[in-house]
């Protein structure tokens, strides 16, 4: 059987987070014994980490980390570097606030072995206009300066190999603060096999949003500045 990592990172999210974990302890069912839900866990100021920790006495297969970065991205490049070391077969990521369907993931799960990553697209997003505008955005600039088409960079639902991930972690930094972004970035331009999947997503029902569009206006203009750098770096394929 394949071993199977959940990951997610979280942030106050005392709102959602029992709900959350829960539905996606429940995807790991059926599936190898040593596979593992693993929520990041670190800067919440409201009592994500308490539910969490009594949810732990319950669910036997859930594991936190508590000594990451508070932010989003270096709480991924941490839980991917874990889920690799902890010699998972799958790396399946998604976020901790309700917007994504654990019901959606068997399609991916059984598509596994197809593909070396199976990202969500999101055709509809509950999240606003203005979040989708900046997802369209996002893959225009991938196309200018990376060359590749993609219709979503970011969306938080992609199942990935261990061993693909291990061939790209090593290229970001610890607290690179977009790394879903560039992974999607560099598996499309190497040519890996990867295919998208239409997902759905729904509306945060509570909690609070990290990332604002103030936020992301400035994470975007330093994305820039960081896309030119690693595109110096990379290399088109042959072929």
């Amino acid at each position: 059987m394949d071993i199977l990592y959940i990951v997610m990172p979280a942030y106050n999210e005392e709102a959602n987070i029992e709900k959350v974990v829960r539905e996606w302890a429940a995807q790991l069912e059926g599936k190898d014994p040593a596979s593992r839900l693993v929520v990041a866990d670190a800067g919440s100021t409201d009592h994500t980490h308490e539910i969490l920790e009594g949810l732990k006495k319950e669910l036997t297969q859930l594991e936190i980390l508590g000594d990451t970065e508070k932010q989003h991205g270096p709480k991924l490049m941490s839980l991917y570097s874990y889920a690799c070391k902890s010699r998972a077969d799958y790396v399946f990521q998604t976020d901790s606030d309700g917007q994504t369907d654990p019901e959606e993931f068997e399609a991916f799960w059984r598509k596994r072995r197809k593909y070396e990553a199976l990202i969500g697209r999101r055709p509809v997003r509950g999240d606003g206009a203005s979040r989708a505008m900046v997802e369209k955005v996002v893959c225009l600039l991938l196309f200018f300066i990376f060359g590749v088409k993609v219709p979503d960079a970011n969306a938080p639902f992609r199942l990935m190999r261990s061993s693909l991930l291990e061939r790209y972690l090593d290229r970001l930094p610890d607290d690179y603060a977009i790394p879903n972004i560039m992974f999607t970035a560099y598996f499309a331009f190497y040519r890996e096999n990867i295919a998208f999947r239409a997902i759905s997503f729904k509306e945060r029902s509570g909690g609070e949003n990290s990332i604002n569009i103030p936020k992301i206006f400035v994470m975007g203009v330093r994305a820039l500045k960081e896309f030119a750098v690693f595109r110096s770096k990379m290399k088109r394929p042959r072929g």
